[in-house]
């Protein structure tokens, strides 16, 4: 009954955190408001091929970006890489290990990376370079702990620090990400709950405001230009805004319609609430196959940003494999695309290892 009641509260607590972002994401959208955009990528190709729709299934170590409760899932520790090329040359990573804890949890630190490559530096007399370069670079770490609190019921949370880098000026923020999952018995084909009705729910970003500062903000300015005897070259400095975290409310549903010993069919529904753009639906369908001594092939389709005005996302596909070795070990290699709409296509690939 204790565990019950602890249960209700979370799940109740993060009701009520999403629905304070409901004036936000309102009509005009308040798109192109949020710093550290990057966090809203997508990270890993098992989610990203399922159109995103990820919130309820995830159970591996990317769960410490879609939803931090996941990791409460897994049967063993696991060290992922995930590579992203992104559009106009950006290239995007996640690295993370999770460590399975008997008795205690699921414990994970992830870092993601995204890189903009070296861009000439102009002026407005050197409109060509100076030939001097400058570079850009974006990364959140998180420590993530998560924890099945019931058979049925999993909480996790991330904490999370926030770094951007332009040239000499960078900004940082920090931020917590938190996470439901619930297993039910609803249309289980099997009777069993991790076969039935999913339902998670996560907050993706909830942390303080970045603000941009750096010796490049510094410029030599004139106060008094009209009045001869006072300093010409006084040392000034541009003071920029604060600006919000992308923060991500997100709720899915998945079922599994077939399940039997050598395949599964999982279909996943997630509704998405950002406070800088409208809501959007995204939808997602895995297949898997387990072949018994080898291990587990997968196939995964969705769409992306279902209802979303002007939204340049749309089909995802992929597939991975998970095999298995010898003293527990194993390995997953997962590939996912997707449209970008005009800014092109993107792929990820992504190797884990499981211990």
């Amino acid at each position: 009954m204790k565990e019950l009641k602890i249960v209700i509260y979370i799940v109740l607590g993060v009701l009520i955190l999403g629905s304070t972002m409901s004036s936000y994401a309102q009509e005009p959208y308040r798109v192109g408001t949020t710093a550290a955009t990057f966090l809203e990528i997508g990270y890993g190709s098992s989610g990203s091929a399922m159109g995103d729709a990820y919130v309820s299934v995830v159970k591996d170590v990317s769960s410490m970006y879609w939803n931090p409760a996941g990791m409460a899932y897994m049967d063993q520790s696991e060290a992922i890489f995930s590579y992203q090329p992104w559009v106009a040359d950006i290239n995007t990573s996640f690295t993370g290990v999770g460590l399975v804890l008997p008795s205690v949890g699921t414990i994970g630190l992830g870092l993601i990376h995204v890189g903009y490559g070296d861009m000439e530096v102009t002026t407005l007399e050197m409109q060509d370079g100076t030939g001097e370069l400058f570079t850009a670079t974006d990364m959140a770490f998180n420590l993530t702990f998560s924890r099945k609190l019931a058979q049925w019921f999993a909480f996790g949370t991330s904490a999370k620090f926030v770094s951007s880098k332009i040239w000499h000026t960078s900004a940082s923020s920090l931020a917590l990400d938190l996470g439901v999952i619930v297993n039910t018995q609803f249309f289980s084909p099997t009777g069993k709950r991790e076969h039935g009705l999913n339902i998670g729910m996560s907050i993706s970003n909830y942390g303080t405001r970045m603000q941009y500062d750096g010796m490049d903000l510094l410029n030599p300015i004139d106060i008094l230009p009209y009045e001869e005897g006072n300093y010409r070259a006084v040392q000034g400095q541009f003071k920029t805004e604060e600006w919000e975290l992308p923060l991500i409310f997100r709720i899915g549903f998945s079922v599994n319609p077939i399940v039997t010993e050598q395949h599964q069919v999982t279909l996943a529904v997630d509704a998405l609430h950002p406070n800088n753009n409208s809501e959007s639906v995204n939808l997602g369908v895995q297949y898997q196959l387990t072949v018994p001594t080898v291990g587990v092939f997968s196939l995964r389709g969705g769409y992306k940003g279902l209802f979303m005005d002007e939204s340049e996302y749309g089909v995802t596909m992929g597939g991975g494999i998970l095999l298995r070795f010898m003293h527990n070990l194993g390995m997953k290699i997962d590939y996912a695309f997707r449209g970008v709409g005009i800014l092109g296509n993107a792929h990820c690939y992504t190797v884990s290892v499981l211990f």
